[in-house]
């Protein structure tokens, strides 16, 4: 797997990121499912929080820097 980072991301509504990679590529990944099944998450089910995400140079974060998802998961997802 080839080593990517996140250089754009732009909050599309309803739990839905459109991303841009360090290769170029460009995808919409919809956290919706990913935050059900993933308990660590779940203060993100709050729309308003999920919004507030971060770009820290490598991926998307929330809360600081305390929550991220990997951007080879998010590429791959």
């Amino acid at each position: 797997m080839e080593l990517v980072w996140i250089t754009n991301a732009k909050y599309l509504g309803e739990y839905r990121l459109e991303l841009t990679f360090s290769n170029g590529k460009i995808k919409v990944f919809d956290a919706k499912d990913y935050i059900a099944s993933h308990p660590l998450f779940a203060s993100l089910k709050d729309k308003q929080l999920f919004s507030q995400f971060q770009l820290d140079g490598w991926t998307v974060s929330w809360l600081d820097g305390k929550l991220d998802i990997s951007p080879e998961y998010l590429l791959e997802a």
